[in-house]
């Protein structure tokens, strides 16, 4: 008789999202990875996203990252944005895309659809998806033996689903918040009359009151979620994977570049200056300066840009496949990181500051005091923070990282980054399961 080692079923996860290849942007790179490691923790993901979503940024090169060994469900959305073009198509997309202009230079039409956004849906444009996928996993969840749900917002509708099936199912449900719900930035831009202020807030309180556990991707934003609720709250950021594409041969320009979005209000004035005079002061630094623009860029940075007479330094890239940023970001000399200067943005962590802290590329990160993202700089020894009032810091820093690209040591010596390998991060997520 053989002995056939006892085979260890593996818990069974449904991961309810919105974001999902060939969706683009950093929404879907945290649950891809995560999906990608599970099963190494003995955690069969089965993930739920929309079958025919109107995301803003396509990148059909994520594609290739889905395992065929992973189960994926899908179901018809239908949504907003689709009708709203019929209005005006160029807002319709911006807006999707999270980039709003200011208040004294928004159109007619623009203000109107982010009052009816704001209003009519609440808590986002993805509400008319709930009720569909709560009655399609209500039957889905008892015939396919899920023990767990885990819901991943923005969009914060997808908490509603998981709301839903905890009460009536009682399963066990983990909500995961990649950005805050009603202290993000662009939430004061919606137009919310006091009653949608009052629907938001309430919205919020029984997620968060109701999950058995919340994910969180910053301290900031567990201290401010400590406020709300007493369930347990966890600190699982983004990071990094190891990435395909080689070695790549170093930009021959003083290259300071910015990878991903910068809109209106990413604007730091105090980086244009600094790099103005510091043009002004020295031919050399004048001939080899090159800002790097890869992904979408506000026209209004731009015209500020060429306020400061840098527009003939710009290399405007444009948005690029995942894969491209990463190689732009292991040959830039320089990367930059903006936040908005707001307390409200102290608890945001873009994704990219983990591929950045990877690259082996020395980081300049403008944004707020007391951010997580200073912290975080500051651990691991990968670049320099400065407020949007520290003008001669930043040029004393940026001089200081020419002189050593003109005698070829421009570099990082970072430390404690294994701990942001995606791999890691995914192990504490399985310890939560």
């Amino acid at each position: 008789m053989s002995l056939r080692p006892k085979r260890v079923r593996k818990k069974k996860v449904l991961i309810i999202a919105y974001y999902w290849p060939p969706a683009g942007g950093p929404g879907v790179q945290r649950w891809l990875k995560f999906v990608k490691y599970l099963p190494s923790f003995g955690v069969e993901p089965v993930v739920f996203v929309p079958e025919n979503a109107n995301y803003p940024v396509i990148d059909k090169s994520l594609q290739d990252e889905v395992s065929n060994d992973i189960e994926v469900v899908k179901l018809p959305i239908s949504e907003p944005y689709k009708f709203a073009k019929l209005f005006s198509k160029a807002k319709t997309g911006t807006i999707s895309k999270g980039i709003i202009s200011e208040n004294k230079k928004q159109s007619l039409i623009e203000r109107l659809m982010l009052f009816v956004r704001g209003n009519f849906f609440i808590p986002d444009a993805r509400i008319g998806w709930v009720k569909p996928a709560s009655s399609f996993l209500l039957d889905f969840i008892p015939n396919n033996d899920i023990e767990t749900v885990i819901t991943t917002g923005p969009p914060h509708s997808m908490h509603l689903i998981g709301l839903n099936l905890k009460q009536n199912l009682g399963v066990k449900w983990l909500a995961d918040f990649r950005d805050p719900w009603t202290t993000i930035g662009y939430h004061k831009q919606l137009k919310l009359t006091k009653s949608s202020q009052g629907k938001h807030k309430a919205l919020e309180r029984r997620v968060l009151s109701n999950a058995d556990k919340i994910i969180v991707t910053s301290s900031v934003t567990k201290q401010e979620f400590q406020r709300i609720t007493k369930q347990p709250i966890e600190v699982i950021t983004n990071g990094y994977d190891d990435e395909v594409g080689g070695s790549v041969e170093m930009d021959s320009k003083f290259t300071i570049s910015h990878i991903g979005s910068l809109l209106s209000k990413r604007n730091p004035e105090i980086l244009w200056r600094a790099v103005s005079e510091l043009i002004s002061k020295y031919d050399d630094f004048k001939n080899d300066i090159q800002l790097n623009f890869v992904g979408f860029i506000s026209e209004n940075i731009l015209k500020t840009i060429a306020s400061y007479n840098l527009s003939k330094y710009i290399n405007k890239v444009g948005y690029v496949s995942h894969l491209e940023s990463i190689k732009y970001q292991k040959k830039s000399q320089l990367l930059l990181l903006i936040e908005v200067d707001s307390k409200d943005t102290r608890s945001i962590i873009p994704g990219k500051l983990f591929e950045y802290l990877v690259s082996n590329r020395p980081i300049l990160a403008i944004g707020p005091k007391g951010s997580d993202i200073e912290q975080i700089i500051k651990n691991t020894n990968t670049g320099t923070f400065f407020s949007y009032q520290d003008l001669e810091s930043l040029k004393k820093t940026i001089l200081d990282h020419y002189m050593a690209y003109k005698s070829g040591n421009l570099k990082t010596s970072p430390i404690g980054l294994q701990k942001y390998h995606r791999k890691a991060l995914t192990q504490s997520l399985s310890n939560l399961l």
